[in-house]
């Protein structure tokens, strides 16, 4: 195949870009590494491009302006904070993501801080290993089953985390504004209220996006709603949640505890206070990982950017106004 389509990607979290540079070459396509990802490279390497795969580097504004030649941004993974898709759209850009990646992992990890936090596992195991014997240590244990988890936001993530509640004997409360009741309760949970499910949940779990709505929307008012013995689980993006007002509540016992996959700053400052509490289990946002979720992502990413670039519509495409536009770039 004699095609001479160039294809970046940003940056990538795994040990090698073969499965994506295998996908690409059955079309003919090259796929270029960025060294850094920093803006000042991408801005010098995106007019030769035809297409941008992007894992957490962000790609703005300048760097889409610059691509005149792109027709699609592909991101490996669910969210997209670090892709403008507005720009994207104006440029006449497909935007595409990888939405039903990593669903069991994410809702298994998210099973196991609240597992760690509740059971104190983390805890104990520190002190074990400091020669302290003791099964008292830190708050009062209590029986997860029965008890109430809420779950912020419904994609898939979150819906597959309500059948591993249930499993632990947990109620699964959903708070979802735009998803109908009828859909919620299909999967087994209940639609409630932010109010509500802050109030009455004894863990709650983020499955959502980073969006204006949703950053910092927990912040000090929310864990004083919250019970005293609850139990936050993030999993999802750290700027959901203020991490000054979460060590605030957290030291004061506001709350119990929390499991944090995510922060707001990656990786966090060594002197950051949140690392010091008992009550705090922290992860190296981590819980998307496993052999088989990495691999299903090089190659579904890499397939929707050879898909588009051959004139085939995607299965995921974020911003489907611009498949109306005049501008598009794509040849469908």
């Amino acid at each position: 195949m004699q095609n001479s389509w160039k294809v970046l990607i940003t940056d990538y979290a795994w040990s090698s870009i073969e499965p994506e540079r295998q996908v690409l070459a059955e079309i003919g396509a090259e796929l270029i590494a960025a060294e850094t990802g920093e803006e000042a490279e991408l801005l010098t390497l995106a007019p030769t491009m035809d297409g941008i795969l992007t894992c957490w580097q962000p790609v703005r504004e300048p760097v889409i302006a610059a691509a005149k030649k792109c027709q699609i941004i592909g991101r490996c993974g669910i969210g997209l904070d670090n892709i403008d898709v507005e720009a994207a759209t104006e440029h006449g850009i497909v935007v595409t993501n990888v939405p039903a990646y990593c669903m069991d992992e994410v809702s298994d990890h998210a099973m196991g801080l609240l597992l760690a936090c509740a059971r104190k596992i983390p805890r104990f195991d520190r002190n074990v290993r400091k020669g302290t014997w003791d099964q008292n240590i830190g708050p009062t244990m209590r029986r997860i089953r029965g008890k109430t988890l809420g779950v912020i936001g419904f994609g898939r993530i979150a819906r597959s985390i309500v059948p591993k509640a249930a499993a632990f004997g947990l109620t699964t409360n959903i708070c979802s504004p735009r998803t109908d009741p009828a859909l919620i309760q299909q999967h087994g949970a209940q639609k409630v209220s932010f109010s509500e499910l802050l109030a009455t949940s004894d863990f709650i779990t983020i499955h959502a996006p980073l969006t204006p709505e949703t950053e910092r929307m927990f912040s000090s008012d929310e864990f004083q709603a919250m019970k005293s013995t609850a139990i936050l689980i993030n999993t999802a993006r750290g700027g959901i949640v203020d991490t000054t007002a979460l060590t605030t509540a957290l030291r004061n016992t506001e709350i119990a505890g929390a499991g944090l996959d995510v922060l707001e700053t990656e990786p966090p400052d060594q002197n950051e206070e949140l690392l010091t509490l008992d009550n705090v289990v922290v992860t190296p946002h981590a819980a998307f990982i496993s052999e088989e979720s990495i691999l299903d992502l090089e190659v579904t990413a890499a397939t929707f950017v050879a898909q588009v670039l051959t004139g085939e519509l995607p299965e995921s495409v974020v911003n489907p106004s611009v498949l109306e536009q005049p501008n598009l770039r794509a040849n469908f």
